[in-house]
């Protein structure tokens, strides 16, 4: 295993501190993002008020929201039907393809686009596979789907090998 796959570009505590200033500063015209425990928690499907503003500010700035999820099309369709931004389903992180087919479907490059997840296992290693930024936010809760638990067991090991190599991580509030 090659520990620099699952190393993060950016460490930020959620997705809701990516100003889009910051996003633009860094190249950015699209922001690829994972749903669960990410964008909302994966067991409070309605979001929360700093979701819709940071959704909003991304729409004022023209910055595109797309959501890049492993789970299948109805679920991820209902979940972000209220939220009125596009998304990938059955993406099959940690492989490539969702976010390979949401820079094909979206017309962007991956020098433009940002990969957001909570996961080093998944987000974190598509995203270096597709050549995109990474950025891991904290997971929005504690608790973790039935699935989700065996990769937190493997990313502990991962990151015990990042620490020894690199020092403690260290989570900001913004991108700057």
């Amino acid at each position: 295993m090659k520990i620099d796959n699952y190393k993060p570009d950016f460490m930020v505590e959620a997705v809701y501190q990516l100003e889009a200033k910051s996003l633009m500063a860094q190249g950015i015209s699209a922001v690829m993002v994972d749903l669960d425990n990410t964008l909302i928690a994966w067991n409070n499907p309605d979001g929360t008020p700093e979701l819709l503003d940071w959704l909003d500010e991304m729409r004022k700035n023209e910055i595109k929201v797309i959501v890049v999820s492993n789970n299948n099309h109805e679920r991820v369709a209902r979940a972000v039907e209220k939220f009125d931004v596009d998304f990938i389903s059955r993406a099959m992180k940690p492989f490539a393809l969702g976010i390979n087919k949401a820079l094909a479907r979206f017309d962007e490059k991956p020098e433009q686009v940002v990969m957001v997840g909570d996961q080093l296992m998944t987000d974190i290693r598509a995203a270096h596979r597709a050549g995109v930024k990474s950025i891991l936010v904290k997971p929005l809760v504690t608790s973790d789907a039935w699935n989700t638990q065996f990769n937190r067991w493997r990313e502990r090991r991962v990151w015990k090998k990042l620490i020894a190599r690199d020092g403690e991580p260290v989570w900001k509030d913004k991108l700057d």
